[in-house]
């Protein structure tokens, strides 16, 4: 009961996150107004919060929902692992460059707690925001580094013998990079969403030609 209790206490600030996020822009969230919003007061939060970080990084989290619950439809013809690993970066970054101070809060946070540990914790509360995906993908929405979601489809890529293991983390480093400034880009908007969309798979794909030692047919 008193479990219960917890987990639906936590919700109510979760939410009310959420819509702050949504409404004033993550920026401008405070635990005043959240606190607010969800009809407690300020020093409540900090019963099921370490910090103002904390409760935005699980707010946050609500937004990325619609990318989870995506990716299934971007995989649907996928025949391998390369395949996936484009088609997983196809689908975050349509998502992330629509929302993108949301998506750099969750993927670039300062947290002090492992971010599985926030991950983990966010889906233990709302199950039905991760979906039911090929094991992989599973795995990898579960990671809280983006190094690591990242690493996760690589290692398909090296298991197909797409790529040299001791190239696995280049790849996965550099395509990082890629997403990152791209990112940076879009958050000062000196880019416009469809070309940051177009590039980063342009130069995804690039990167990914350089470490290929099999062929390997680009779906366009």
């Amino acid at each position: 009961m008193r479990e219960k209790r917890i987990l639906r206490t936590m919700t109510y600030f979760i939410n009310a996150a959420d819509e702050l996020i949504n409404e004033i822009g993550i920026e401008n969230v405070t635990i005043r107004n959240v606190a607010k919003r969800a009809g407690y007061n300020s020093a409540t939060i900090y019963n099921y919060f370490e910090n103002l970080d904390h409760l935005i990084f699980f707010g946050a989290m609500k937004n990325i929902k619609d990318y989870a619950l995506s990716l299934n439809l971007y995989l649907e013809n996928a025949d391998n692992a390369m395949d996936r690993f484009l088609k997983v970066w196809e689908c975050f970054c349509n998502y992330a460059y629509l929302k993108p101070n949301i998506y750099n809060a969750l993927f670039f946070p300062k947290l002090s707690k492992h971010m599985e540990d926030y991950v983990s914790e966010f889906y233990s509360i709302y199950p039905e925001d991760l979906g039911i995906h090929h094991d992989t993908i599973s795995t990898m929405l579960l990671k809280g580094n983006i190094h690591d979601r990242g690493l996760t489809t690589v290692l398909d890529c090296v298991k197909e013998g797409f790529i040299e293991p001791q190239n696995a983390d280049k790849l996965n480093d550099l395509t990082l990079l890629v997403f990152e400034g791209m990112l940076m880009r879009v958050l000062r908007g000196s880019i416009t969403y469809e070309d940051a969309k177009n590039n980063t798979m342009d130069y995804m794909k690039a990167i990914v030609k350089s470490f290929l030692i099999k062929d390997y047919l680009f779906y366009y």
